[in-house]
């Protein structure tokens, strides 16, 4: 079964919200088969596993119950009593906890809410993290049927009140118990908190008032964003309920790796490989940068594996102005294939300085000869 939320019918069933009927069929196809108690002898977590995946397929099989899920995180034939998932025993925390999620503890579906805010992520190079860039994506939305209007009923059928909630949306229980008696509202499970009956759903949208589409949303991404950084985008999330303001849409960034840099925070660190006569007599060389190339002077006598620190060449800082520094760490590359001549000379060097090295045979000499 894949990971899951277990406040998330969708996670249960292991498909995305835009998923087709046919999908989620697939999926609760192949859960069911895998999960059954009677494929699973002797564990204790198979039963519960079995009632999720029931649950959810349940809700996520009927366009009215889905579309009603999605809007208010609650479905329409959940009986009074107990939240608004009361009517499914073990499970009713787990789908109170989604509940109170979208619409805060104790508020109910009766009235204007704000719209159920969508998660998603953006992966981008670190050039675009460096320079900042505008990207498109495509963002799963319910909107206003057009058919209907958003009444869910058919164009030229009748909606009348709901006879259970009179209209309200709600029905309210009391519960006597030793500490007093307890009202809990909860949303109406004839309408699904709508206060309405439909005579007739409409054929477009199944009664929900809403269909699924895909729209496109523009986001800037600022310069110095990094892999966890979270931008909120106003207004771009699912349709607020009745009347109510949409939700937000927040994106998530990550940032790929890089052949060249690794970041750290700000700061960048870069690979500098030099030449022995580099390290020994000192050079000027370019040193590779995000923007552009950075020219140091390397001192004689360099050794491996120190740190050269350019100020101010990292990246942009997200919450401030300026820039991290860029490191380049010393890695002295050593020839393996010498030819005659730079072997002659290396040899002459050692002798001179009075270092012990070991001398090409005569074989060697030969092979270099014709290679």
């Amino acid at each position: 079964m894949p990971a899951e939320d277990s406040r998330d019918l969708y996670a249960i069933l292991g498909v995305s919200r835009d998923a087709s009927q046919e999908e989620i069929k697939k999926a609760y196809r192949k859960l069911v088969r895998q999960h059954h108690p009677d494929a699973n002898p002797g564990d204790p977590g198979a039963e519960e596993r079995f009632k999720k995946i029931n649950l959810a397929y349940e809700v996520l099989q009927d366009p009215q119950k889905r579309a009603v899920y999605d809007q208010y995180g609650t479905i329409g034939d959940a009986p009074p009593g107990g939240g608004p998932f009361g009517g499914f025993g073990p499970f009713g925390d787990i789908f109170g906890d989604l509940f109170d999620s979208f619409f805060g503890p104790g508020r109910t579906s009766g009235g204007p809410s704000r719209g159920e805010s969508l998660e998603m992520n953006l992966t981008i190079t670190l050039e675009e993290a460096f320079k900042g860039v505008t990207r498109e994506i495509t963002v799963p939305k319910l909107e206003t049927c057009a058919r209907c209007g958003g009444s869910g009923a058919e164009p030229g059928t009748e909606i009348s009140s709901c006879p259970f909630c009179h209209g309200a949306g709600q029905v309210e229980t009391q519960q006597r118990t030793p500490f007093g008696t307890f009202v809990s509202v909860a949303p109406c499970r004839e309408c699904g908190g709508t206060g309405r009956k439909i005579e007739k759903a409409c054929t477009n949208c199944g009664g929900s008032g809403k269909v699924r589409t895909r729209q496109t949303v523009e986001v800037k991404i600022p310069r110095g964003v990094d892999t966890g950084t979270r931008l909120r985008i106003a207004g771009e999330g699912r349709e607020g309920v009745q009347g109510g303001p949409p939700g937000d849409l927040f994106i998530t960034i990550k940032v790929e790796k890089h052949p060249l840099f690794e970041r750290d925070r700000d700061d960048l660190h870069t690979r500098l490989e030099l030449q022995f006569p580099q390290v020994v007599l000192g050079a000027s060389v370019e040193v590779p940068g995000i923007e552009e190339p950075e020219t140091i002077d390397i001192p004689p006598g360099t050794p491996g594996g120190k740190t050269f620190r350019i100020r101010g060449k990292g990246m942009p800082r997200l919450r401030g102005s300026g820039r991290g520094d860029l490191y380049a760490h010393v890695f002295i590359d050593v020839p393996k294939n010498l030819n005659e001549k730079e072997r002659t000379l290396v040899e002459a060097l050692a002798q001179e300085m009075g270092v012990p090295v070991q001398s090409a045979g005569l074989l060697d000499r030969i092979k270099q000869l014709f290679s």
